[in-house]
């Protein structure tokens, strides 16, 4: 019960940071707030496990490994970032719930997994529901709609590298390493669209970063007590706390079809998700 509950806090709190972030995305880059993300990630998260997990503090035993994680999730923080800058969070988030069909369609050549006729078929299954949502000839298609589907693209494959992870790293070390990378990779590209902040903003990109602590915090106390496997499908609550805060912040409410790819899109991921338990 207390991996549940963890886990659900957890999806309850991360989309306030995507609030901030599509909030201060009308007055600056996406860039510079993916790098903020990381940046107040690693400030909070390094002083507590400090003080609080220092044994866990170690070299890593895959580095290379941990170098290519943290990258794939900078590259999907900021293809979301910028996505949720063009249209609504429920939407971008919906189309980077593929991430689970990346992962299923992927694993047969990247960890040498069987996959199935049925785990094939669901993962067609969900492709469909994400055209439902995009509508591709019916709606705008634009670099906003491509980037919510590669940020289910690069998680996919941040999943696979987290699996690999899984035996040899402890989760707060990953999450600090993964923190480092992002960190590093955005100070290299921050200084071409840095702008000056007001002191509201920058108390805005710190919460930002408190969220991100928090959320990640309550995902790895929930992996502490359950397998990710039985937890996964309890990832699709996100939706829930994102249709709210972006209703209520932003008056962005999906419309009908855009529901129906969604629960094609979890349906998908959930059957994965009992097939590889079963498995």
């Amino acid at each position: 019960m207390k991996a549940i509950i963890y886990n659900l806090l957890a999806w309850a709190i991360l989309p306030f940071m995507d609030v901030i972030a599509k909030y201060l995305s009308a007055d600056m880059s996406f860039l510079q707030i993916t790098w903020a993300r990381y940046f107040f990630t690693v400030f909070f998260a390094l002083p507590f496990m400090f003080f609080f997990y220092r044994k866990n503090l170690i070299w890593t035993t895959q580095p290379k490994l941990q170098t290519i994680r943290g990258l794939l999730l900078f590259f999907a923080n900021i293809l979301f970032f910028y996505s949720i800058s063009i249209i609504s969070m429920a939407k971008a988030l919906t189309l980077a719930f593929v991430a689970p069909l990346i992962t299923t369609a992927l694993s047969p050549f990247m960890l040498n997994e069987k996959v199935g006729i049925r785990r094939w078929s669901a993962v067609i299954v969900g492709f469909l529901g994400s055209l439902i949502v995009i509508r591709p000839g019916f709606l705008d298609f634009n670099l906003a709609t491509i980037a919510g589907l590669g940020t289910g693209f690069f998680y996919g494959l941040y999943l696979i590298v987290t699996r690999k992870l899984h035996t040899s790293d402890t989760p707060l070390l990953t999450l600090l390493l993964t923190g480092v990378v992002g960190l590093a990779i955005g100070s290299l590209i921050v200084p071409f669209v840095w702008i000056n902040l007001s002191i509201n903003q920058w108390l805005l990109l710190a919460l930002m970063g408190i969220f991100a602590c928090l959320g990640h915090f309550f995902l790895i106390l929930s992996l502490k007590y359950a397998d990710a496997s039985k937890l996964a499908p309890l990832g699709y609550f996100e939706i829930v706390t994102n249709v709210i805060l972006g209703y209520y912040f932003f008056s962005d409410f999906p419309d009908k079809l855009s529901w129906f790819g969604l629960f094609i899109i979890i349906l998908s991921g959930v059957y994965i998700s009992f097939r590889e338990q079963k498995r």
